[in-house]
């Protein structure tokens, strides 16, 4: 159940309950935001630095090491993105990222039709993995990316640290796959771009004069925000189509601004990532309906993706169920963030899983074999769809 006894379309449902008040501060003081346009305000607005999202370990780097972009803030910050922008324009994804991305589309799909079934993570991780190395420019790595990814995003994290047994093997353990990845994928990758320059995100950085641990940083951030996000929403848009008859018949007849619409509902509906959270500089000032709430300097504010992005008084009536004709009004909703940070990617991410899903509904006798299981990532509150397998019928059989 939903909002006010509505039947829910979630198939990741992260139980937060009914509707509770637009802004409202959590026991540890922190503030927490499910209006949708106050969210958006916040956003869009100055006053706020990243929090969250790992940024307490990339603080401790020495100061001489510049940050990855997603965890900067201010001119430096837009600078970059201004500089950076070309590569994730609509246009450039169009005419540059479309043909790799059904190259290995169809690479995903032989593997299914080689085997005749698979778990669609799979599938919808190399996916992932092959269209950001596209775009990064890591593509003169040795083979076993996926395994290496794999470690460095598991299922369970720790938390790294040398006051527990625990917190030291998880402090070695990320080490040990960070050095792995630097060795296998992004040395060699820096290696190619020195001796001939590319037209992609590592000759840029170059160019900027970034170190190797710098480069090997903005590629774990576009690993993580590119590869692992995408693979979930490919997963959970399946789950979708496979359970819904009218949106499947839908989607497979509808051309791609139709499918598209398709696809930024249902991210509408479930952000992989389900909140975003900022720390105040300055005074800010939250625009609530019920009247204006001062956030105080140094005070963490929360929003809520999936609250806010259920707001009827944003999104219109019955936000708990798939309604693809009202991503014309809102799109994704603040899926992909919004502001200085939102998303570059974003449209890749929704390019990628069409070029792939549209593919997929169109094998004869796809169906979905195995029942998913969902899980959550505690520190991002993002959800996780495993055990979604996906058979073929097997050649001589009905």
């Amino acid at each position: 159940m939903g909002q006010d006894g509505q039947v829910s379309a979630r198939k990741a449902d992260r139980g937060r309950g009914g509707p509770t008040c637009p802004v409202d501060r959590a026991p540890d003081g922190t503030w927490q935001v499910r209006d949708f346009a106050v969210a958006r305000a916040l956003l869009r607005g100055p006053g706020t630095v990243q929090a969250g999202l790992g940024i307490e370990t990339v603080e401790k780097l020495p100061a001489r090491v510049r940050r990855p972009v997603l965890y900067r803030d201010g001119p430096e910050h837009r600078e970059h993105r201004r500089q950076t922008a070309r590569f994730f324009t609509p246009r450039r994804v169009d005419e540059h990222y479309r043909e790799p991305m059904v190259r290995i589309a169809e690479e995903q799909l032989g593997v299914l039709r080689a085997a005749g079934g698979a778990a669609l993570s799979d599938l919808a991780f190399g996916l992932a993995i092959g269209v950001v190395s596209e775009v990064v420019g890591l593509r003169y790595g040795r083979p076993g990316i996926r395994r290496r990814l794999e470690r460095f995003f598991p299922e369970e994290f720790g938390e790294p640290g040398l006051t527990s047994v625990r917190g030291l093997y998880w402090l070695v353990r990320q080490n040990t796959n960070w050095l792995r990845i630097h060795l296998a994928d992004v040395r060699p990758a820096i290696r190619a771009h020195r001796r001939r320059e590319h037209d992609d995100l590592i000759s840029h950085l170059l160019a900027e004069g970034c170190s190797d641990v710098e480069i090997l940083g903005e590629c774990l951030t576009f690993a993580a925000a590119g590869m692992v996000t995408t693979r979930e929403f490919v997963c959970l848009a399946a789950w979708h189509l496979f359970t819904d008859a009218g949106l499947r018949a839908r989607y497979r007849s509808a051309d791609e601004t139709g499918r598209l619409a398709v696809l930024q509902e249902l991210l509408r509906l479930e952000p992989v990532i389900g909140r975003l959270r900022r720390r105040t500089t300055e005074s800010v000032q939250l625009l609530c309906p019920e009247g204006p709430l001062t956030v105080r300097p140094g005070e963490y504010v929360e929003i809520l993706l999936d609250d806010a992005n259920t707001d009827p008084r944003a999104v219109g009536d019955d936000p708990l169920l798939v309604r693809p004709e009202r991503a014309v009004a809102v799109g994704a909703g603040l899926s992909f963030g919004d502001g200085p940070h939102r998303c570059p990617g974003a449209h890749i991410a929704l390019l990628e899983t069409d070029v792939f899903l549209s593919r997929l509904f169109a094998l004869d006798g796809i169906r979905m074999s195995g029942e998913p299981r969902v899980a959550f990532q505690e520190a991002i509150d993002g959800y996780e769809i495993r055990d979604l397998t996906v058979s073929l019928p097997r050649a001589g059989l009905g």
